[in-house]
């Protein structure tokens, strides 16, 4: 195999291996972490507010069901009390609307005694409410923020990687098709280094010695590769 095929192969390995530390950086971000926990709080933050908010609307139905309620008492009232204070009832009827006034005003103190307490659950609600919305704002604030973050590291990232790519496409053309797909076939398998120099009698794949009996062999291979972890062998 002529030598500027594996020189070039070499240069191939290079762009190569800095896109795969490029992709590496990519993914492994700490800020996609983040941004995944930030999601995460950001939508449980918005599950406790509309929990929240669901309560609150339960609360303002059963507090608008008893004002109207105690409306009603209070007309009911105004009128039964009017009536006897009218007079011109018999003694019977007289006794019968008294005791239709009393018991109206015992309906009239409990409907307002439930229409504060509601009132108090509501006012507390909403209180709650507020926090929650702020809670999501703040979790959403932050969820942006990574984003932001991400969307632009990615943006130089993906230009350093097309730039890579680039250039790889200018040497890929160099190279023989069989070589080439020996190459992609040894990257699959060998952590991306599919070729090495012979430095010193060492090879630059898996850095273990070759005796000269082993290099001999390896020269015979066409391309050499190394006896041990049979990656492409530059001499």
């Amino acid at each position: 195999m002529e030598m500027p095929a594996l020189s070039d192969l070499l240069d191939l390995q290079d762009v190569d291996l800095e896109i795969d530390r490029l992709i590496d950086r990519r993914q492994g971000m700490p800020e996609l972490e983040q941004y995944r926990e930030a999601n995460a709080a950001r939508i449980q933050a918005e599950a406790d507010r509309d929990a929240v908010a669901a309560e609150l609307r339960s609360i303002e139905l059963d507090l608008d069901k008893a004002e109207g309620e105690l409306e009603i008492l209070e007309t009911r009232l105004n009128e039964s009390e009017t009536r006897l204070f009218a007079g011109g009832m018999s003694a019977k009827e007289t006794e019968h609307k008294r005791l239709e006034v009393r018991s109206l005003e015992g309906q009239k103190e409990a409907s307002e005694e439930r229409v504060l307490a509601l009132l108090d659950q509501r006012d507390v609600l909403a209180e709650k409410m507020s926090a929650s919305q702020q809670m999501v704002a703040s979790k959403r604030a932050r969820e942006t923020g990574l984003e932001e973050v991400i969307k632009s590291a990615w943006r130089d990232i993906d230009r350093d990687i097309g730039r890579k790519e680039g250039r790889k496409a200018e040497i890929v053309p160099t190279i023989p098709p069989d070589l080439l797909d020996l190459y992609e076939q040894l990257r699959k398998t060998k952590q991306g280094v599919a070729i090495g120099r012979l430095e010193h009698g060492n090879c630059g794949g898996c850095h273990l010695a070759l005796s000269a009996a082993e290099q001999k062999d390896a020269a015979e291979t066409d391309p050499a590769r190394c006896v041990h972890c049979r990656r492409i062998l530059v001499f």
